[in-house]
């Protein structure tokens, strides 16, 4: 990853879980969220580390549940809240989960606190948040993927960002590493339930 960070910054994460998540999955690894944590701590003052997603509650377990467990007592902060029911004009139950409006107030309380915002997320409907935080002086990168077919980052967003980070080349030093996966000390892998961005819906099983 090229170095578009200061030692002295003040950073948060703002991890938008299905959208990273997806774009990981488009380019064939797994997240290990101790390593990424590790990598902005190395590249300024990380004051916080947000995690967004939706949670299915009325399942006996959601396989999203020890990710989710493990990042709140890891140095996550999480966001998360129920999703959403509802049958389509096909009959089909279908689960909604979105967690942009909580991304963004989110983005906003902290901007007087922070240096440079890191977005994971490649959802275009944040390029006015973009736009508004850097009007208040902050830097702003997006971390997403243009090498996936189709590519998971809106052109919006992806001019609008200060810097923008290819997750293939941040892949290397995120990336869980087949050695690490029976073991348990690098915390669970993502496997998100039942998750969506805007306007994508994901049947239910």
């Amino acid at each position: 990853m090229k170095n578009h960070f200061y030692p002295e910054e003040r950073l948060a994460l703002f991890i938008d879980g299905a959208n990273l998540y997806s774009a990981a999955r488009a380019l064939g690894f797994d997240i290990d969220y101790r390593k990424l944590l590790k990598v902005f701590r190395d590249r300024g003052r990380l004051v916080r580390a947000y995690y967004y997603t939706a949670l299915v509650e009325d399942q006996e377990y959601s396989p999203i549940r020890p990710l989710v467990d493990w990042l709140d007592y890891n140095g996550y902060t999480m966001v998360t809240k129920p999703t959403k029911e509802f049958t389509d004009a096909m009959g089909r139950r279908k689960i909604k989960g979105n967690m942009d409006i909580e991304l963004a107030i989110d983005v906003l309380e902290m901007a007087e606190h922070l240096d440079h915002v890191v977005v994971f997320s490649g959802d275009g409907d944040f390029r006015r948040l973009v736009e508004a935080v850097q009007r208040r002086g902050l830097r702003v990168s997006v971390v997403s993927t243009i090498k996936s077919a189709p590519p998971m980052v809106a052109d919006e967003l992806r001019r609008q960002a200060d810097e923008f980070i290819e997750l293939a080349e941040l892949a290397p030093l995120i990336a869980r590493s087949a050695a690490d996966r029976p073991a348990r000390q690098s915390g669970p892998m993502q496997r998100p339930d039942v998750e969506a961005d805007d306007d994508q819906m994901v049947r239910s099983a």
